[in-house]
């Protein structure tokens, strides 16, 4: 029986910037290098906008008191009727 290609291994060895305990090799770290500073303004960046929207959000909010928006008394209660019969 001829072995599988599961058992006989990949044909081209393969390539990765990930070493074989799935740390990041070092080709990886250098290639990530020029853009560590860019990426993290543009992630604070992005949570600072995210936290602004959410905080006015939470102010315009709580300013409204929602005095001019009539409060419903309760459900009608429909009278009741005794049924007689005579």
């Amino acid at each position: 029986m001829l072995p599988t290609r599961q058992f006989m291994g990949p044909i081209i060895p393969r390539s990765s910037y990930y070493e074989k305990d799935y740390r990041q090799g070092k080709a990886l770290l250098r290639a990530r290098r020029p853009y560590i500073v860019k990426n993290l303004l543009t992630g604070i960046a992005i949570v600072a906008f995210t936290a602004g929207v959410y905080v006015y959000t939470i102010r315009s909010v709580s300013q409204d008191d929602f005095e001019d928006v009539p409060v419903p008394r309760g459900p009608k209660q429909q009278p009741t009727r005794s049924s007689t019969v005579g």
